[in-house]
This record gives C-alpha cells, sequence and structure tokens, in this order.
C-alpha cells in the first residue's frame, strides 16, 4: 500500500511506553519542536496504566516528566503527554509510532479498527513477527497495514534503549516503499547523535530485527557456557548466514544484500549478542538453571524477551518446509528453549553446520 502523507502539520503519537518507546519519545519530542513547520508540537504516548507507589505512571510521566518504571533518571520532554487510552492517543494522529512487545500488537491494534484518520501512517519498531492463520509467519507492519488500513513503515537498528536515552551516537534504518514517508521519517527521527538511513527493502529490514534475537539467545548460550569470543564470533557468523537465507527462502524476491550491511542487519547483530536482553536471560539460563519465564521477570523489569517466541514461529515456518536441517543454530536455539535439547547441544549445532561440511571451496 502506499499513500502518500497529506501536507500540512503532522500530529504525531507514539503506542508503547516500555524503555525504548520512552527513549525514542525524547527524539520524537525533541524533534516535533524542532520543525515546528512541519508537526504538532505535542505527541501524545500511550500508556498502559500501571501504579507505581500509589500512583498513576501517566501521572507521573505528565507531572514529573519521567518514566520512572522502565526509563528512570531520563526526563521526557514536555510536550510528551501520556494517555492511558490508545484511541484517544492515536485517533487524530497523521503519524503513528508503534512500539511494544510483538506478542500485543494485535490486541492493541483492535480498538483503533476503523477509527484512523484519512491518509495516516504508521512507523513500527517492533522486532518480532506472528504465525499467520493457516501457517507462515506474518510481518508486524503487515498485521498493522490489514488491520488498520494503513501504510506500515518500519526502523530497526544497533539501538540499546539505553543508549538512545542518553544521547549517545547510534545509526538507525528506516525501511520504507514510499520516497515522500521516507523523508516525513527521516525528519522525525533523525537528531545530531540518531543517524537514519532509509532504504527501500522494507521486508529485509524488519525481518532482520526479528531474526537478529533468536542469534542473540545463542549467544547468551555461548556466554553462560563460557567458550569465549571465538565461539561467540562464529556464532555470529553463522546467524547471520541463517538470517539471510531465512530471508531468501521465504522472502527471496524482495531481499537485498546491501540492507544486511546496514545499522538493521550486522550492526543491530553485534549489539544484540553483546548487549540485548536475549544474550542477558540466556547467559543467566545456562548459569542458574531456571526457567526463562521466571528469568524474565527477575531480570527485564516488566519487558519482554523476544527471542525464544521469535525461535518458536520461525521453527513453525522451517518444519513446514522440511529445513530444520539447514537452519541448525536457529533450530538449536528454539528446541533448548523449550528444553528438548542442553544448552551444550548449541556446540554441536554450529560445529556440525552446513557451511563446514559443504564441498564447496570458499576463494
Amino acid at each position: 500500500m502506499s499513500r502518500t502523507v497529506e501536507s500540512g502539520k503532522k500530529r504525531v503519537s507514539i503506542v508503547g511506553s516500555g524503555n525504548w518507546g520512552s527513549a525514542i519519545s525524547k527524539i520524537i519530542g525533541a524533534n516535533t519542536r524542532n520543525h515546528s513547520e512541519l508537526f504538532e508540537e505535542e505527541v501524545k504516548i500511550y500508556v498502559y496504566e500501571e501504579l507505581i507507589d500509589g500512583r498513576k505512571l501517566t501521572e507521573i510521566i505528565n507531572q514529573e516528566h519521567e518514566n520512572v518504571k522502565y526509563l528512570p533518571g531520563h526526563k521526557l520532554p514536555t510536550n510528551i503527554v501520556a494517555v492511558p487510552d490508545v484511541v484517544e492517543t492515536a485517533h487524530d494522529s497523521d503519524i503513528i509510532v508503534f512500539v511494544l512487545p510483538h506478542q500485543f500488537i494485535k490486541n492493541t491494534c483492535k480498538p483503533l479498527i476503523g477509527k484512523m484518520k484519512p491518509g495516516a501512517i504508521g512507523l513500527s519498531l517492533i522486532k518480532g513477527f506472528d504465525i499467520a492463520e493457516g501457517g507462515g509467519i506474518e510481518l508486524i507492519s503487515h498485521i498493522i497495514t490489514r488491520l488498520l488500513n494503513i501504510p506500515c513503515n518500519v526502523l530497526m537498528g544497533a539501538n540499546l534503549a539505553h543508549e538512545i536515552a542518553d544521547g549517545k551516537f547510534s545509526e538507525t534504518t528506516i525501511g520504507s516503499h514510499d520516497v515522500t514517508q521516507g523523508q516525513i521519517l527521516h525528519k522525525l527521527i533523525q537528531s545530531e547523535n540518531f543517524r537514519v538511513v532509509v532504504v527501500a527493502d522494507v521486508e529485509t529490514v524488519e525481518l532482520c530485527g526479528a531474526l537478529k534475537n533468536i542469534v542473540g539467545v545463542g549467544a547468551g548460550l555461548i556466554d553462560g557456557l563460557q567458550y569465549g569470543d571465538n565461539t561467540k564470533a562464529a556464532v555470529i557468523r553463522l546467524g547471520l548466514m541463517e538470517m539471510v537465507r531465512f530471508i531468501q527462502e521465504f522472502y527471496g524476491g524482495k531481499c537485498q544484500l546491501s540492507t544486511f550491511l546496514e545499522s538493521c542487519g550486522v550492526a543491530d547483530l553485534v549489539t544484540t549478542c553483546y548487549g540485548g536482553r536475549n544474550r542477558k536471560v540466556a547467559e543467566a539460563f545456562v548459569k542458574t538453571g531456571k526457567k526463562l519465564e521466571e528469568l524474565e521477570k527477575e531480570l527485564l523489569n516488566g519487558q519482554r524477551l523476544q527471542g525464544p517466541q521469535t525461535a518458536e514461529e520461525v521453527n513453525h515456518m522451517l518444519k513446514s518446509r522440511g529445513l530444520e536441517e539447514k537452519f541448525p543454530l536457529f533450530t538449536a536455539v528454539h528446541r533448548i528453549c523449550i528444553g528438548q535439547i542442553p544448552p551444550t547441544a548449541i556446540i554441536d549445532s554450529i560445529r556440525n553446520h552446513p557451511e563446514h561440511i559443504s564441498s564447496a571451496i570458499a576463494i
């Protein structure tokens, strides 16, 4: 679907207020002020209402300009307005930024069906996908478009939320099929220390953002097993190879190899394998022997672990085509997460990887 953003000042809203949603709101809030000729300054952000020491989280954000639960210690721009109702947040917006765990996207979108402003567009920062009815996977941007009848662009990259909130230099990738939409989103997102590249390979950008979380789990397992940096580098390389092959297998006609060299590709993969939540929890999974669900609650402060569910969804696809053996790392991560095989089995998955037993000589 292609729809050009209409002229006039654009109203922006954000659906989701975890640490990534709160971090990106700092940039968006500043940019709507800095580009007031393009955007309405006020930005509503949908906040799932919670009580913090007896006070509503929305009240704290609007009075103290800080998300004390998900991004403590960081002041949000005063033009960021917390709203506990998703329809009130987004119904009159020209640009809706979606940034919440992918498990919640359908239920969050349902109240918005039929209530979008004509000409509205979406931007998904959500890393993951869903199992489609009848088999296969459905990209989150496609779910948003299907439910809300709006075009949905994507943003993925090596973007650890706390570093973005600290104002440290980072890059990101926006995938957009529409040149005009890409230009307006570039203005909305880019800042002095958050640099943006816009590409047209939307599906690859989005798939990289989901698949790298599986590799991040694998890297965390290696850290927990204390195998060292050489082994971890092998997991990253073989994981990247499986990412490329998966996208070529299921989205081959739309995949451009150059996209993997953008921030959404190899850069995000490296960051995830050294500093992401999936790595952190997977390491603890090996060292403590606790269940992943228990560690998610202990270590992530209300955030959601994406890698194990994405691994399950990918395995569903691989199994349907008899491809599990061609993706041994993805398959091993899934089986380890559900308890079918021990964490040490990840070494067998990379030792016997098809990359190592091919008769072809790489020159």
